[in-house]
C-alpha cells in the first residue's frame, strides 16, 4: 500500500519532529529530531498523539504491525533537558507541582496507548534509549537493538524517579532486583547485556537493524489480527489478574476468535493439507532470518 499524504503529514497537522508511513501493512513511526537525539519535545508529543489516533483506526485493516524507531543513529534521549534549562534561563520559571502532574498524566495516557495498541509493536533501538526513551521502548512487544545501542534509566542522574511507566513495566520484564539495579545506579545497559537478561529480542549491526525490524513486522501481516489483538489485551493484564478472571477473558476471546474468517480458512487448509495461512518458521526462512 502506498503511503498517502495524510499518513505522512498527520490528520490535522504537518509533522515536524516525527515521520509516519505505511507500506504493505507495516507502519513505521520514526522519532525525527536527531539534532537533539530525538528527545521528546512539546512539539513531538502532540504529533505522537495524532499518530496514535491513526494507528487505532487502522489497526487490523491498513496496519497489521508497527515499527517504532529513531532517526540517524539515535532512538530517544528521553525528556528534553536542554529545553527545560532554556525555559528556566528565559525566566519562565519552574512548572508548579499541579502543572507537572497534569503533564505527566498526559504522558501516561500516551504510553498506555502505545503499550496497548492492538497490533505487534516492534521497537528498533539504535544509539541511546535513555530516560523516557527507555520507557517508550519498554512499551513495545519486541525490542530489537543495534550492537551499539544502550539503555539507561537516567532519571537518577537528575535526582528524579523513572516515569512514562518504567516502574511498572521494567520489573515485569527483567525482575525486581535487576530493575532496582538499573534505576538506582542509572548506569548504561549495553545491548548485549540487555539481550542476556531478556529485555532485548535480538541484536543486529546498525545498518541491518531497520530491515530486520520491518522483516519481523511483515511476518505478522499474515497472522490473524483479531487473535493477536485479543491475546495481547489479555497478556498485558495477566500479571494482575487472578486465574479465574484470566480464564473468563480467555473464554470470551476464544469465542470471538473462532468466529473469524481467518479461523475458518485456517481450519479448512489444515483439513485439506494445504499450506498454513500463518507459518512463522516458513515466513522467517522467506525473510532470511
Amino acid at each position: 500500500m502506498a503511503t498517502s499524504t495524510s499518513e505522512r503529514q498527520g490528520m490535522g497537522m504537518p509533522y515536524r519532529q516525527i515521520t509516519y508511513e505505511v507500506h504493505e501493512g507495516v507502519a513505521t513511526l520514526t522519532l525525527n529530531r536527531p539534532e537533539a537525539r530525538n528527545a521528546l519535545s512539546d512539539t513531538m508529543r502532540p504529533e505522537l498523539d495524532d499518530v496514535l489516533v491513526q494507528l487505532r483506526a487502522a489497526a487490523g485493516k491498513e496496519v497489521k504491525a508497527l515499527v517504532l524507531t529513531g532517526a540517524e543513529g539515535h532512538f530517544c534521549a528521553g525528556g528534553d533537558v536542554k529545553a527545560q534549562r532554556a525555559r528556566s534561563l528565559e525566566g519562565q520559571g519552574k512548572r508548579l507541582p499541579h502543572e507537572s502532574r497534569t503533564r505527566m498524566r498526559n504522558d501516561h495516557a500516551r504510553i498506555i496507548e502505545f503499550a496497548n495498541l492492538e497490533m505487534p509493536v516492534i521497537v528498533a533501538v539504535d544509539g541511546a534509549a535513555a530516560g523516557a526513551g527507555f520507557s517508550l521502548a519498554l512499551a513495545g512487544d519486541y525490542i530489537l537493538a543495534s550492537d551499539r545501542a544502550y539503555f539507561v534509566q537516567s532519571f537518577g542522574r537528575l535526582g528524579l524517579v523513572p516515569d512514562w511507566n518504567s516502574m511498572y513495566l521494567l520489573p515485569r520484564l527483567v525482575g525486581l532486583q535487576r530493575a532496582k539495579d538499573l534505576v538506582f545506579s542509572a548506569r548504561r545497559l549495553p545491548a548485549a547485556e540487555a539481550l542476556s537478561m531478556g529485555l532485548v529480542h535480538s541484536v543486529h549491526a546498525p545498518g541491518d537493524l531497520l530491515a530486520k525490524a520491518r522483516g519481523l513486522a511483515r511476518r505478522f501481516t499474515h497472522a490473524s489480527t483479531t487473535a493477536i489483538a485479543l491475546a495481547k489485551n489479555i497478556l498485558n493484564q495477566s500479571l494482575h489478574l487472578d486465574n479465574r478472571a484470566a480464564l473468563e477473558m480467555e473464554a470470551m476471546a476464544q469465542a470471538i476468535a473462532r468466529d473469524t474468517p481467518f479461523h475458518s480458512e485456517a481450519v479448512a487448509r489444515f483439513a485439506n493439507k494445504q499450506p498454513a495461512l500463518f507459518d512463522w518458521e516458513q515466513l522467517a526462512r522467506e525473510e532470511g532470518a
